[in-house]
């Protein structure tokens, strides 16, 4: 039994070892990009994520550079105390640093044999002495980013800094009525949803139509239509952007939340079609011919029976939909444009034309990434049976 037990261990080891290096593949990066979003700027400039438990950024460039002399605590020369903040006030940015590093005192070099460091270095130094001193202590962790993420602030210092101090930007007013700035992700947040959960409602509501007409009711015609809505699904959408984009030009659509859910509904429809007309065909027939012969029409057999029983494929529908519709850039920006933003659109929109702003990508990055998360982990249960029992027969 034990020999037994240990083939069956190493036969699954292969498995067992993709499957994880899988998960880390794609764990490892949000972990990160997490980590990264929860750090202050200066220490997302001085150091990678995987430096964050370390007792104060920079704290490694110190120890290699100033530590011999200075001790590990900086207060070993007294007439050169490094936790004294007056004293660091003067050397607060690294070109200053470095301009100390290279004078002479006493008619000696600074740092005498030692090799200079260079400009990163020099950065990491200055983040480790403002800490030491309290010049600028930054905390490990802060919620910084996703403030000035959500209200959309780009500034020498934080949202809640600048407000403290009353030196934020004059059309921000330091209230809860930031968070629709249209600069922020707090706007393009609720303007996907205004987008997303229309546009994912409609085509289950009228996909399951379609699904139980296909399925069950005996009309003309009704391989050959179902055979052209499934080849539908192999139609670009970016071919028919030009023609449709002209269409609502002319019916007064464009810039409009009703242009682009009859957008994202059209071509949403074909596989949902597909998806639930499989699903709906592989309940019982008996089930159903029981229901007619009592004297239940189709509509009842539809919305009691029908519908109780094709949740999993509805919510199999639901999670491909909506995280379709969420992602999406093209139509919302053709469609919408910048005067509506989404989460896509205004992702991009955190870094300046001049590269300002680019450490808030990591939070506004996650805040679009929660609600997708919450929707699959919510459903997935419903998932796999919904994909397994729409694909058995068509």
């Amino acid at each position: 039994m034990n020999r037994q037990k240990i083939n069956a261990f190493f036969a699954r080891l292969p498995k067992n070892l993709v499957i994880l290096l899988m998960v880390l593949i794609w764990v490892l990066p949000t972990f990160g990009l997490l980590i990264t979003s929860l750090r202050p700027l200066q220490a997302i400039q001085s150091s990678g994520w995987w430096t964050a438990l370390n007792k104060t950024a920079g704290s490694q460039e110190y120890l290699r550079n100033c530590a011999s002399c200075h001790g590990t605590e900086g207060n070993l020369i007294v007439s050169a105390d490094l936790t004294n903040p007056i004293l660091i006030k003067q050397f607060n940015r690294s070109v200053l640093l470095l301009a100390s590093l290279k004078s002479e005192y006493n008619g000696q070099l600074h740092m005498e044999t030692q090799k200079i460091p260079n400009a990163q270095a020099a950065a990491d130094i200055v983040v480790h002495l403002n800490a030491i001193s309290g010049v600028q202590k930054q905390p490990q962790f802060t919620l910084s980013n996703y403030i000035d993420a959500l209200v959309g602030y780009r500034g020498t210092r934080t949202y809640t800094e600048d407000c403290a101090a009353g030196t934020a930007s004059t059309d921000l007013h330091c209230n809860l009525s930031d968070l629709l700035n249209s600069r922020g992700m707090g706007r393009a947040f609720v303007n996907s949803l205004l987008v997303t959960i229309p546009a994912t409602f409609l085509p289950i509501l009228l996909a399951a139509l379609a699904g139980y007409a296909f399925a069950w009711l005996d009309f003309k015609g009704r391989m050959l239509l179902f055979a052209i809505l499934v080849g539908l699904q192999v139609v670009p959408l970016q071919m028919t952007m030009v023609p449709i984009s002209r269409v609502y030009a002319q019916m007064g659509l464009n810039g409009t939340f009703l242009g682009v859910w009859l957008f994202h509904t059209g071509f949403g429809m074909p596989y949902a079609i597909y998806l639930m007309r499989n699903f709906l065909g592989t309940l019982p027939r008996d089930l159903f011919e029981s229901a007619y012969l009592d004297g239940a029409s189709h509509w009842t057999a539809f919305y009691r029976l029908a519908i109780p029983l094709a949740l999993p494929a509805i919510a199999s529908l639901g999670i491909f939909q909506f995280l379709w519709v969420w992602n999406d850039l093209l139509v919302a920006l053709v469609f919408l444009g910048s005067t509506t933003p989404v989460v896509t659109y205004q992702i991009a929109n955190m870094v300046s034309s001049l590269g300002a702003g680019w450490h808030l990508l990591t939070a506004a990055a996650f805040l679009s990434m929660l609600l997708p998360m919450l929707v699959f982990f919510s459903l997935q249960r419903y998932f796999v049976r919904g994909m397994l029992a729409g694909a058995v027969k068509g």
